[in-house]
């Protein structure tokens, strides 16, 4: 019954987002583990501005932050975690981040460097039963409004490696987008933050907006 309620309340607001019925808030994830979970802070705000005015999304100008382990988390059908250290899941969170994606909700992993080994074994935590897969170039997510044919836009360099987005994928549904060596939040901030040019700034926003137009609509 409870993943069924949680279903029908996550459609409910998808309705709204795709209706304008409601102003529907999306969250920044707060775990523990000592890892920087609030870097990029003026991120999600320019990715829900964006969001808004180049796709007509109906989104609460200001995001949330929802624990991990709380029952707030039922109230956002997307969420977003970032950082650059460690991340630690209680088991009492871990069933809770599992309860919420299986019932219909969606996390977007933004690694912002340093943060991969961490958040990949609590995620094992969470689906002890999924791997991380990395999507091809052809995934859905890759072409919403924005096409983008060769995946992830590289933003900022890390190792000098090229861009990777992993998903887990529950039941056939992707449940989970990873973004790896690609640093979108850092694409989505204030441009006197990173001085990203122009160009990088408007890619980053465009895949952000793909991944949520992609949510919302599948």
């Amino acid at each position: 019954m409870k993943k069924k309620s949680l279903i029908f309340g996550i459609a409910l607001l998808f309705g709204s987002i795709v209706f304008g019925q409601t102003k529907t808030q999306i969250a920044l994830l707060k775990y523990s583990g000592g890892g920087d979970w609030y870097a990029n802070p003026t991120s999600l705000t320019n990715l829900i501005g964006f969001c808004n005015a180049d796709l007509g999304m109906n989104l609460n100008p200001q995001y949330a932050v929802v624990d991990v382990g709380s029952a707030e988390i039922f109230n956002y059908p997307f969420i977003h975690l970032t950082g650059h250290g460690n991340v630690v899941f209680s088991n009492q969170e871990t069933q809770n981040l599992r309860n919420y994606l299986i019932g219909g909700g969606f996390l977007h992993i933004d690694d912002n460097y340093g943060l991969k080994d961490y958040v990949v074994a609590q995620m094992k935590k969470v689906f002890p039963e999924l791997e991380f897969v990395e999507l091809p170039f052809s995934h859905p997510i890759y072409h919403q409004k924005y096409n983008f044919p060769n995946g992830l836009p590289k933003i900022h360099e890390h190792d000098n490696l090229p861009p990777k987005g992993y998903g887990l994928i529950y039941e056939g549904r992707l449940v989970c987008f990873f973004s790896v060596e690609c640093d979108l939040g850092d694409g989505w901030e204030d441009q006197d933050v990173h001085n990203d040019s122009q160009a990088t700034r408007i890619k980053a926003l465009r895949m952000g907006g793909n991944i949520l137009q992609y949510v919302f609509m599948q």
